[in-house]
């Protein structure tokens, strides 16, 4: 039987603290995603939810984006995809009563865990801009005709369509991502900020520039057969479960696996794989054979120091570079190789914290491998010179010729499950020409050609006035992004918001001056429009696009996917107008193949979707690196890149921060109270700090701190009631829980290039709570 949702915030004075675990998954793992899953879902809800998870007839995960085998196991799901399908496919529910019952003041004192408890929203909500009475506020419900005609009309009476802003979160499907990026070019702007400006877009900025595409060059079977896998910046065992198995396959065919973190995670040291005898009951498999414990943004030092350990021992040995590689394929060789040459290894060693022999023996692990992928996540993509960064990690792979050959290649590993898909279906505010080109001949209208705004864009033009309607499809905008208090008060400027969510979020609750939230159906759902079931398609990580179809009924009887809500509110906007895009939006409504034959003549690699997705198939997207060596650069070789090193300096009595999550938690969406592998029980506000500097700033383990961060601009951005937990990171770095901590990243404060907020960076000091 699924139990009621909380009554009571998350009680941070109950946290405590046990000693971090050295293996992932197992057992515990087991028992804990069952434990959820029957505590959302009940029994016999669990069991048959649970077996349709990534199976070629079932759904996608909406958690990460780690790609599936050709060959699926029964159970084709982690802990924390489980906890994923069990937050969408609850019993609880979250009707009209409830918005009668709460105002939104006193839904605003709740904590992102309690209200993503309450359950699935079942009908559309109004939040009027004013009481009749003058007193308390409530969302008071509004028919879906009704609701989307108020968006409609706000977005008709606009004076410019750049006071339109359309955010998107990374679970949206293909074919409802399309329909997005069509309806707001259509209303005249490319004002499409997502989430991949908040995590990988330094990935995309700097593949582009080298490789010539915004993607990863590696497939599934690359990283079963690879010699050499480097894991940087990244905690599989957590963000990206399944990758441990991916991982334990390539440690079966012979590879090392380095992993390169401030963090020691459970994940890359043992994994204990649930679905094999050996991880029950033989304790696993020893993944990591070396463990780089790095300085926070040192990893462009380490990889420089790769680059320079190669180019040394080939100028004395010869035979390290793959010449014929550079030669052929590449540009720009000569100019890096003098650049890495010419700092010094002290200046390295300084940047990472890693002496000079173990970087010189990690460099040894490269030099000898026939086939290297790197692998990385947030913990390279959240740093000023994030960019840069990637280019040197681009550098030390073209050096010996690891791209476009089996076993090798470069592995952003997204975190949404349909990130990337949303990305190559035209999410984007700086959209190609060529897309836009074609979107023109497709649909008879002329798209905007102006650049929109990002995600820090979208927050300063919201702050400055310059935005009057505000739209999400999907995520937690008001969590995921920097600088809460300057977020939540931009957002007030706005005249209307407009959340198309499955649950209850604090986005719902720090909202315009009107707000409406429109409930959808999420992944697991059925979905039934025009007398048939309908599905959907996303893409993984490794350009790998496949079908998704829900099974369960829907919490409401007229609630509508994602991809109605975008057709209706296209008929609508489009209405009487010149130049917008020309279809039949009721037929793509209530038949999505109609959607994929759009996609078919517009994205390319998309020929023939309907029936490379049918029956359970894959559709493997074109990836010009790794097919045939082909780089769509303007020198049309991959491009060596020479970097200024950079790290970060942290001033004397300070701290250097990096956000992440616990184990208990997808991003924005926090699943309970505790994160397992790391030893934290029973609370959140905690932060990470080596025992030799809980000394030196003259404190004690346990004791209640603020985290007050400094940046240039001079404003106090404050964090208040954290513990301080002793923990293996080192000296000068700490590490705490977003999104509580995301107040203390400033707005301005961006990667270079990208424009990625710099999470993983943020100069701190420690207050002491008065007494």
């Amino acid at each position: 039987m699924a139990t009621k949702p909380p009554k009571a915030d998350i009680d941070e004075s109950a946290v405590h603290v046990t000693g971090r675990k050295k293996v992932a998954v197992g057992v515990p793992a087991v028992l804990h995603a069952l434990k959820i899953s029957n505590d959302q879902m009940g029994v016999k809800r669990s069991v048959e939810t649970l077996l349709r998870v990534n199976q070629k007839d079932g759904f996608d995960c909406p958690g990460c984006a780690w790609p599936e085998e050709e060959k699926r196991h029964i159970a084709e799901f982690c802990e924390n995809g489980a906890k994923a399908v069990a937050e969408e496919a609850t019993v609880r529910r979250v009707t009209p009563e409830f918005f009668a019952e709460h105002s939104i003041d006193e839904l605003r004192g709740h904590d992102d865990w309690w209200l993503g408890q309450q359950g699935r929203l079942t009908q559309p909500m109004m939040l009027d801009g004013a009481d009749a009475d003058g007193g308390a506020r409530h969302y008071r419900p509004i028919s879906w005709d009704a609701a989307l005609k108020q968006i409609a009309t706000a977005l008709r009476e606009l004076d410019d369509p750049d006071e339109a802003i359309f955010y998107t979160s990374g679970r949206t499907s293909n074919e409802a991502a399309f329909l997005y990026q069509l309806l707001v070019r259509g209303l005249g702007t490319n004002n499409l900020p997502d989430c991949s400006n908040m995590c990988h877009e330094s990935s995309g900025s700097a593949l582009v520039e080298t490789l010539g595409i915004g993607k990863g060059t590696v497939s599934i079977e690359d990283i079963h057969n690879a010699d050499l896998l480097i894991v940087a910046g990244q905690n599989p065992g957590t963000n990206h479960p399944r990758m441990l198995s991916a991982l334990e396959k390539a440690k079966r065919n012979g590879a090392t696996i380095v992993a390169v973190n401030p963090l020691p995670e459970a994940g890359l040291m043992r994994f204990e794989n649930p679905q094999t005898p050996r991880g029950v009951a033989f304790g696993g498999t020893k993944l990591a054979d070396e463990f780089v414990q790095i300085r926070l943004g040192g990893d462009q030092a380490l990889f420089q120091a790769i680059g320079k350990h190669l180019l040394e021992v080939d100028d004395r040995e010869g035979g390290v570079l793959d010449r014929d590689f550079i030669d052929e394929y590449t540009t720009g060789f000569g100019s890096y190789a003098a650049a890495v040459a010419a700092v010094p290894w002290r200046e390295l060693v300084a940047a990472t914290g890693v002496p000079e022999k173990a970087l010189r023996r990690v460099a040894e692990r490269v030099r000898t491998s026939k086939s290297t992928i790197v692998c990385w996540a947030m913990g390279l993509t959240q740093h000023k010179h994030s960019v840069a960064t990637l280019r040197d990690v681009v550098n030390v792979l073209l050096l010996q010729g690891n791209i476009g050959r089996p076993g090798a290649g470069v592995c952003p590993v997204r975190g949404h499950s349909n990130v990337q898909g949303d990305r190559t279906m035209g999410i984007y505010e700086k959209p190609a020409e060529h897309f836009l080109q074609w979107l023109d001949d497709e649909f008879a209208f002329h798209a905007p050609r102006k650049h929109g705004y990002d995600t820090v864009e979208a927050i300063r033009a919201m702050r400055d006035g310059k935005a009057r309607v505000f739209m999400a499809m999907g995520g937690n905008f008001v969590s995921a992004t920097p600088d809460t208090t300057v977020v939540e008060a931009a957002l007030g400027n706005v005249d209307l918001t407009v959340q198309v969510s499955t649950k209850l979020n604090r986005s719902h609750v720090v909202t315009g001056r009107r707000a409406i939230i429109l409930p959808t159906l999420g992944r697991t759902d059925r979905d039934v429009r025009g007398g048939g079931e309908q599905r959907v398609t996303v893409e993984d990580s490794m350009s790998a696009v496949h079908a998704s179809r829900g099974r369960l009924v829907p919490p409401s009887e007229d609630m509508l996917s994602e991809v109605a809500i975008v057709a209706r509110l296209c008929a609508m906007v489009f209405e009487g107008r010149d130049n917008v895009p020309r279809a039949d939006w009721s037929a793509l409504e209530h038949d999505y193949t109609g959607i994929r034959d759009h996609i078919s003549r517009v994205v390319p690699g998309f020929d023939d979707f309907e029936a490379k997705i049918a029956k359970g198939r894959t559709l493997y997207l074109p990836n010009a690196p790794r097919d045939d060596r082909h780089f769509a650069t303007d020198s049309g070789r991959a491009v060596f890149t020479a970097n200024p090193l950079e790290y970060p300096f942290i001033p004397d009595g300070r701290l250097l921060l990096q956000t992440l999550r616990s184990h208990d938690q997808y991003n924005t969406t926090i699943y309970g109270k505790d994160d397992r592998y790391r030893g934290i029980h029973g609370g959140r506000r905690v932060i990470l700090v080596n025992a030799k500097d809980i000394q030196k700033l003259g404190f004690v383990e346990g004791d209640i701190v603020d985290l007050v961060s400094e940046w240039r601009d001079g404003v106090e951005r404050r964090a208040e009631e954290f513990r301080i937990v002793a923990y293996s990171t080192p000296r000068g770095n700490a590490a705490a829980y977003y999104p509580e901590t995301n107040v203390l990243v400033p707005l301005d404060s961006t990667a270079d290039v990208s424009g990625t907020p710099t999470s993983k960076s943020v100069i701190v000091r420690l207050e002491r709570r008065a007494a």
